[in-house]
């Protein structure tokens, strides 16, 4: 089984944030594969069965905010007794990437991003990510909260829709199928 988890918050009001980029994409599998989303509350989220290549997939968006991300991660690897190292994969924004690069690694700190310290700090820092790059010029004109928790413009908007998450989805799958390789990848010129 292998295990997708997004990064974000959970209110309608985070959506076309830049940090519910990881929401977006796993939004967008979703529909593609055909999951439907279900509450499930005693892993503090949103969760999509489906399978992938004969194998169970679980697509989860956390509802503990995003800086308490851990929290979940650590009750669905515990429940399905999944490691963490093989079994799941983390997709987020990063505002130190910029806008349209899309870098794989297999482990690693947090770089000062609150999400991904939660999640070390309860399920270790070995497992794949997916960091999906957000900077642009409007990151040096404002501080981190407010430009994480700001919308994607609409230029922006229609370069996720056409190119950002199609190769976040297609790194997915690499996963899934145990092909992804641990590299940076710019989908934008």
């Amino acid at each position: 089984m292998k295990i997708i988890l997004a990064l974000g918050n959970p209110e309608p009001d985070y959506n076309g944030s830049r940090h519910n980029v990881g929401f977006a994409v796993l939004n967008q599998l979703a529909t593609e594969l055909g999951a439907k989303w279900a509450d499930k509350s005693k892993f503090d989220a949103v969760v999509a069965e489906t399978d992938i290549n004969g194998e169970k997939l679980l697509l989860v968006k956390p509802t503990t905010y995003y800086n308490e991300t851990g929290l979940s991660a650590r009750k669905i690897t515990d429940f399905y007794k999944s490691d963490p190292a093989t079994d799941l994969l983390v997709l987020h924004d990063d505002m130190a990437l910029p806008f349209g690069m899309i870098r794989v690694r297999g482990q690693g700190g947090d770089a000062g991003n609150n999400g991904i310290k939660s999640l070390n700090d309860h399920i270790g820092v070995n497992y794949v990510r997916i960091r999906i790059g957000t900077s642009n010029d409007l990151r040096e004109q404002m501080d981190d909260t407010a430009f994480v928790l700001g919308k994607f413009s609409a230029d922006e908007s229609a370069k996720l829709a056409d190119n950002i998450i199609p190769r976040a989805i297609e790194l997915t799958q690499h996963f899934c199928a145990g092909t992804l390789e641990k590299t940076s990848h710019k989908t934008l010129e």
